[in-house]
């Protein structure tokens, strides 16, 4: 089974949604909002994040899956008041320089960059990126491994 990163987005779930999708291509597997699950489920996930010390609205997102790359990547409301990513990178490889570009340059719009595109000794392109919702990046070009 593969592992998969679970994003919690603090109230901009459904924007970093829309991001991803017009940015990255991303394809939207699955959403539902706090709205749209059963009574019972509703009534405990917002108990549990009245406890948390947040209160969820009807059309928060309460889980989404996303397919990007041929990758997934989950995401909710989460029960974090103040996102605060760290101690993590996504990375996206491709084989394509330009399609690694194209990712880098959506990433880095209205985000930070934090290794500039460039070629290195392992990589065709390579750059590092925190994204305008704080999630870092990186996108990497592969080069072919040097025969054995």
């Amino acid at each position: 089974m593969p592992l998969t990163p679970y994003i919690s987005f603090s109230g901009q779930c459904e924007q970093a949604i829309a991001f991803y999708q017009q940015a990255l291509k991303a394809e939207l597997t699955y959403k539902i909002t706090f709205g749209e699950m059963p009574k019972s489920e509703q009534e405990s996930s917002a108990d549990e994040g009245c406890a948390a010390g947040q209160a969820f609205a009807d059309n928060d997102i309460a889980h989404a899956a996303l397919r990007i790359a041929g990758s997934e990547i989950m995401m909710s409301d989460g029960r974090q008041n103040q996102a605060d990513y760290s101690g993590f990178t996504l990375s996206l490889t491709t084989e394509d320089v330009a399609q690694g570009k194209i990712w880098f340059d959506a990433l880095a719009a209205e985000g930070r960059v934090t290794m500039a595109w460039q070629e290195t000794f392992w990589a065709h392109g390579f750059g590092m990126v925190t994204d305008k919702f704080g999630i870092p990046w990186m996108v990497n070009v592969v080069k072919a491994s040097p025969a054995a």
